[in-house]
């Protein structure tokens, strides 16, 4: 199978939506991804801020996958890391590349941004984005916390 792969721009708002419904099933959380989607407004406003990555897996027309990313300006160095947040494959075309390839496209237009590094975080639980992280990067063990405002 053929996939193709295109980094989202502020004309892609459909896509986005598309992808949204593929992160509510993947994630077991439509209610999350669906119930209060934002307007068309927000999510072209968001598509268009520089910072923001988004990429999506196309079977055809159809997405299939994709992922979201946020670029992180620094502190201590002039440099760039990429963040990733969301990631996530339909379930029948898991285990065929797509994420592997996601992550690449990423790493191209990280690079392309002069980013030096991306992470990301798994849930202990998650085996398979374990796996796939640990196949494409370096481990590091780290506690995340929710802090509520």
């Amino acid at each position: 199978m053929e996939y193709t792969y295109k980094i989202l721009a502020d004309t892609d708002v459909p896509l986005l939506k598309n992808l949204l419904t593929v992160f509510g099933e993947a994630f077991g959380e439509p209610d999350t991804y669906q119930s209060a989607v934002p307007s068309e407004q927000y999510l072209q406003a968001l598509l268009g801020e520089p910072h923001v990555v988004a990429l999506v897996a196309l079977d055809g027309e159809t997405v299939i996958g994709g992922l979201v990313a946020y670029e992180l300006q620094k502190f201590e160095q002039e440099r760039k890391e990429i963040y990733i947040y969301d990631l996530a494959v339909s379930a029948a075309h898991r285990r065929k590349g797509v994420a592997t390839n996601l992550i690449r496209e990423l790493q191209r237009a990280a690079r392309e941004r002069g980013a030096y590094v991306i992470f990301v975080q798994a849930d202990q639980g998650d085996i398979p984005a374990i796996r796939l992280y640990q196949s494409l990067g370096k481990r590091e063990d780290v506690h995340h916390f929710d802090i509520p405002v």
